[in-house]
């Protein structure tokens, strides 16, 4: 997708504080530190516009971003980082489960794993509720560039026989590093959003 604008819109934690629901939305969520902040902002061509933390489990708000005026994209904060608080886990959980279930304009969401890591219990989990709450899971594994080009395909087939599932069909291995799998990304969105073209 051609990018020809990329903003920052507003960050919120409540259904009051939500930007206004007129463009479709995809949501970006996974662990603490898998590179989601990185991907974003790569697949927006905006070097700073996603603030990028080394700090696992900092950020605890939502932030949208609006790109094209023709879709909204919105950050959701990390989740599994073993060192929060139980009440921020907790909190963070009623939060998401709260903008999944009253996000009327919400149609996908971009879950995201380390090649490294794979499918882990929490990203399972979000992956079910995304089909409780119909969405459309995009699944991406990201840091691609951390492995060897044969430690790649080894684990592109692991993860994908976990999941029982294609890597080609039905994943997006990306890179933020390099760009690679960008394209493919913005393809799988604007083939999810009505009126977006991947031009």
């Amino acid at each position: 997708m051609k990018i020809r604008s990329a903003t920052f819109v507003k960050s919120g934690v409540r259904p009051a504080d939500f930007p206004a629901d007129d463009l479709p939305e995809v949501a970006f969520a996974g662990r603490s530190n898998v590179g989601k902040s990185s991907l974003m902002n790569c697949l927006m061509q905006r070097r700073n516009l996603v603030r990028v933390s080394n700090t696992p489990g900092r950020t605890q708000l939502l932030n949208w971003f609006n790109v094209n005026d023709q879709l909204l994209l919105c950050d959701l904060p990390g989740y599994g980082f073993a060192r929060a608080p139980e009440h921020v886990r907790r909190n963070w959980g009623a939060m998401i489960e709260t903008y999944l279930e009253r996000r009327e304009n919400l149609l996908a969401i971009a879950i995201l794993v380390d090649v490294r890591r794979g499918f882990e219990d929490d990203d399972l989990q979000l992956l079910h509720a995304a089909g409780q709450f119909n969405l459309q899971p995009i699944l991406v594994v990201t840091k691609c560039d951390k492995l060897s080009r044969n430690a790649l395909f080894n684990r592109r087939h692991a993860i994908a026989r976990d999941l029982g599932t294609d890597p080609d069909r039905d994943m997006v291995f990306f890179s933020s590093l390099s760009g690679d799998g960008r394209d493919l990304l913005w393809k799988r969105i604007a083939g999810l959003l009505p009126g977006v073209e991947n031009t």
